[in-house]
């Protein structure tokens, strides 16, 4: 049965009748430089089929060697997220036809897992979720096709395909999730939020670089639906392949409505995996989903199994950097900010941006008006993320040094971001070759202040009857004279010891 856009049941009706369970599936490439089994390197945005070789291609008589990077930083993760890790474990073959495999099965593991049985604490609204895991397994990705022609950028409609596998190969890493129960409404915000504390994790890990946009971090969402009250799970759908994670978040939302409507229409939820469209928010069915079976699982052959020592695995564990969650908890107690200000700074991008700011020398308070501010305003004009613009937190650092030091107001303050944004140099650079500094010299703004009065006298002389506030209108009068160079607390002062 089908379901378009326009037959959805609303989100409130669909939470209102059903109860939600949603599973995510992250793949994770590895930053590991080389493949999973032989020594072609990984630099993404290669010449197609340049990164290759005869055991990444699966030519006949090639045998697989294991990465021992891959396996630190598999058991790296495992740790970071409270899993037991295996004493003994091996690889399998996991068998299916694909273009994109050249040798028409992944290694990968099935049954024995590298990690397994961890958690991973995020909160939502307020609320802490554990999201258990089940598995931390490795594995090796797949090529990519591209399909030329048509209108979807799909097999279907494509007048021809063509295959790179430089990315066969490459070292992949499968989190999966526990089933989440009873988020409710939750439930796409539990989904999104999982996904962005995991990538954060393992960017603190330094084992991938987690780009969404390069396909270094996949994600793949299970969704189901339940009758409140039944008590049986129905069946579930996955999505494959979600590349951002507002897509997560979406992904989950439209399967729960789409599903509610086959539901309350009397049909049956078909298990298949799906296509998310970053357009229009929707899936679309893809294929019937395998089970275990169909992949005829049998041990690797040509691979020993990986027995990690305790000693290593301990001198691993040792070697962790400080974790999110606990960075998170620190840095909210040494900046003296709220649960809220903090995941603006993170919603917005900025937390590293701040403590390398902070780091080099601002308050936490000026880090984050000006990255929060001025510089989250004009990544949003400029369509960027804030890591996107051409600006280091040193420099923003010394521009809240300049205006700590009175050299600089905030007025020019934003036009010196806008010339180091510009590629312009420095902040001082840019200081001194446009003239921006404060004019403090009480000589420059004497003459500015008795202009002023003179060209305003009836304000002047309400503030000689005692009416201060109309101080105001004089100081703007400077500024603008100035063209926003005057220091306005000394103006003031000027002004008010001239006329009272």
């Amino acid at each position: 049965m089908t379901t378009s856009a326009d037959t959805l049941v609303p989100f409130a009706a669909a939470i209102g009748r059903y109860e939600p369970l949603i599973g995510l599936e992250t793949h994770v490439e590895l930053g590991t430089r080389t493949k999973m089994f032989c020594g072609c390197t990984t630099t993404f945005g290669a010449e197609p089929n340049s990164q290759v070789c005869p055991v990444c291609l699966g030519l006949p008589g090639s045998l697989p060697v294991v990465n021992r990077m891959a396996i630190e930083y598999a058991i790296r993760i495992g740790l970071a997220l409270n899993c037991s890790i295996a004493t003994w474990c091996r690889f399998a073959r996991k068998n299916y036809f694909y273009p994109d495999m050249p040798k028409n099965f992944q290694i990968s593991q099935y049954d024995e897992p590298l990690c397994t049985d961890g958690w991973l604490d995020v909160k939502v609204e307020g609320a802490t979720i554990r999201v258990g895991i089940e598995r931390v397994h490795l594995e090796e990705d797949t090529g990519k096709s591209l399909h030329v022609g048509g209108a979807t950028g799909r097999i279907h409609g494509a007048d021809y395909s063509l295959v790179d596998y430089n990315r066969a190969g490459i070292p992949l890493v499968e989190i999966v999730t526990k089933p989440i129960e009873a988020t409710g409404a939750a439930a796409p915000e539990v989904a999104r939020v999982y996904v962005t504390e995991l990538r954060d994790l393992l960017r603190s890990l330094r084992v991938s670089d987690v780009r969404m946009e390069e396909g270094s971090l996949r994600c793949d969402v299970n969704t189901s639906l339940s009758p409140r009250g039944s008590g049986v799970w129905g069946t579930r759908t996955e999505t494959k392949n979600v590349n951002s994670l507002r897509s997560v978040e979406r992904a989950v939302r439209f399967e729960i409505e789409r599903q509610a409507a086959v539901l309350d229409a009397g049909g049956r939820v078909i298990q298949e995996t799906r296509h998310f469209h970053e357009d229009t928010g929707t899936t679309t069915s893809g294929r019937s989903k395998e089970e275990a079976q169909d992949y005829r699982y049998f041990p690797e052959p040509d691979l020993v199994p990986v027995a990690p020592s305790r000693e290593w695995v301990e001198q691993i564990r040792a070697g962790l950097p400080e974790l999110p969650a606990a960075r998170w908890t620190r840095l909210q107690a040494e900046w003296a900010l709220s649960e809220a200000d903090m995941t603006a700074l993170r919603n917005a991008g900025a937390l590293d941006l701040v403590a390398e700011t902070v780091a080099a020398g601002a308050s936490p308070a000026d880090a984050r008006k000006w990255w929060l501010g001025e510089l989250l305003r004009r990544a949003n004009e400029a369509g960027t993320d804030l890591a996107g613009l051409s600006i280091k937190p040193a420099e923003v650092a010394r521009v809240a040094d300049l205006v700590v030091q009175g050299a600089l107001n905030d007025q020019l303050a934003r036009q010196v971001l806008d010339r180091v944004l510009a590629g312009q140099g420095t902040p001082d650079e840019v200081v001194a070759a446009r003239g921006l500094a404060v004019v403090s010299d009480d000589g420059a703004l004497t003459a500015a202040v008795e202009a002023a009065i003179a060209a305003n006298p009836d304000v002047a002389a309400k503030i000689r009857d005692g009416k201060v506030a109309a101080a105001g209108v004089l100081v703007g009068a400077v500024m603008k004279a100035t063209r926003g160079k005057a220091d306005a607390t000394r103006v003031r002062q000027l002004i008010l010891n001239r006329l009272t």
